[in-house]
């Protein structure tokens, strides 16, 4: 699969139920010596929790290994980090 494809699909969090845009609204982390894509970086803007409280903004990381299913239109994803967990060199 190509990543322009990746791009189209919408982000969705499985462990709250929380949509968070579409894949292109993101960075993508890789290994430049490898290629391998670490996970994605989303803006602040990008999470809206309704009924919450504002907070500050913070950058959201999903690690790849959270990625849980690469469907038509959707990418499922267990959960976030506000880090990123991988040096990248």
């Amino acid at each position: 699969m190509l990543l322009s494809e990746l791009a189209e699909k919408e982000l969705i969090e499985m462990e709250k139920g929380i949509r968070y845009g579409f894949l292109a609204e993101t960075e993508c982390i890789f290994d430049p010596k490898t290629g391998k894509i670490l996970g994605f970086e989303m803006p602040a803007q990008m999470v809206k929790m309704p009924f919450q409280k504002k907070k500050t903004p913070t950058i959201k990381y999903i690690p790849w290994e959270e990625i849980l299913l690469i469907g038509e239109d959707r990418i499922l994803f267990q959960k976030t980090t506000s880090s990123i967990n991988h040096p990248i060199e």
